[in-house]
């Protein structure tokens, strides 16, 4: 009897040691979906994520960095949810998606563009991000901030953000980004309409010169006409289509909205040669819109006046 009881003891005991093993082996799981689920202030976002199926995309493997909203976020955007169509919604959160794991530690000083899961755009290309560093935070699209970051999941994680940052087109990623305050003020003031213009549904592609690229010109600029500031603007400007750095070629000439035509060079560096031969460096390609791309310049370039 002694001896069935030792037995039984032992096995007891083993049983025991595999369950905990076990359970040491598999620890319960916390993907960005169940940070999301287990924190109040995410309900509107936990909702808006069961409608659009998106709730097992975010629980598979990822990794994937997720700018979540707060509810009081959702509410401050003053969009009835329950008004958009399921795609629409789609693309909202899907533009809160970075695939890939990004901490803020991995964030450079200034400004960057990053890709998000959102494929809202021409070609199904998929829409970029601004993301601003300073030291007083970090901002989305200008717009919204991170106020806690670094929330770690399973398979990612999750910076917490204070607005819901909406997809943007040409115009407004121009006027998110404070190096091309110089630009939207001069498509404001020429004639042609060319806010409205740059804010249809195109595709287009523009190329846009930093503020520092007109002030180098700073005389020029303001010796033109309107309607030579006009061809100017145009001129950086392609119709009709999303124009990405893969789609550029050595010695491409490529016609813009003002008739007028700019020569691409890859050689020595992506470049563009105006009318007048000069030359401007590309330094930035690839900002992806939900109306086109915009591909960032150095300097001005000039058409034929």
């Amino acid at each position: 009897m002694k001896t069935h009881l030792i037995f039984l003891l032992l096995a007891g005991l083993t049983l025991m040691t595999s369950c905990e093993k076990d359970d040491e082996a598999s620890p319960a799981s916390k993907t960005i979906v169940d940070i999301a689920i287990a924190d109040p202030q995410f309900s509107t976002l936990v909702s808006a994520l069961e409608r659009t199926n998106l709730v097992s995309t975010l629980q598979g493997p990822g990794p994937f960095t997720v700018f979540a909203p707060t509810n009081t976020a959702f509410s401050q955007l003053g969009v009835d949810l329950a008004a958009l169509t399921d795609a629409e919604l789609t693309d909202i959160l899907l533009y809160h998606v970075i695939p890939g794991k990004v901490a803020s530690n991995d964030l450079i000083e200034g400004q960057t563009y990053a890709t998000t899961a959102s494929t809202n755009a021409p070609g199904g290309n998929q829409l970029s991000v601004l993301i601003e560093k300073s030291t007083s935070g970090v901002q989305l699209n200008g717009a919204s901030s991170l106020t806690t970051a670094d929330v770690s999941a399973d398979n990612g994680i999750v910076h917490i953000i204070d607005a819901v940052i909406l997809p943007l087109d040409i115009v407004g990623h121009a006027s998110a980004n404070s190096n091309f305050t110089t630009l939207v003020n001069a498509l404001a003031t020429a004639p042609g309409d060319l806010v409205n213009v740059l804010s249809s549904d195109g595709p287009l592609s523009v190329f846009a010169p930093l503020n520092s690229g007109f002030a180098a010109i700073e005389s020029t600029v303001a010796a033109l006409t309107p309607d030579q500031l006009a061809t100017v603007l145009t001129y950086h400007v392609v119709g009709n289509a999303n124009v990405r750095a893969a789609d550029l070629t050595e010695g491409m000439q490529v016609e813009t909205v003002s008739g007028q035509t700019f020569v691409v060079g890859l050689e020595n560096g992506p470049m563009l040669t105006d009318q007048t031969g000069q030359i401007s460096n590309i330094l930035l390609t690839d900002v992806q819109t939900t109306n086109g791309v915009i591909h960032v310049l150095e300097s001005v370039i000039i058409p034929n006046l």
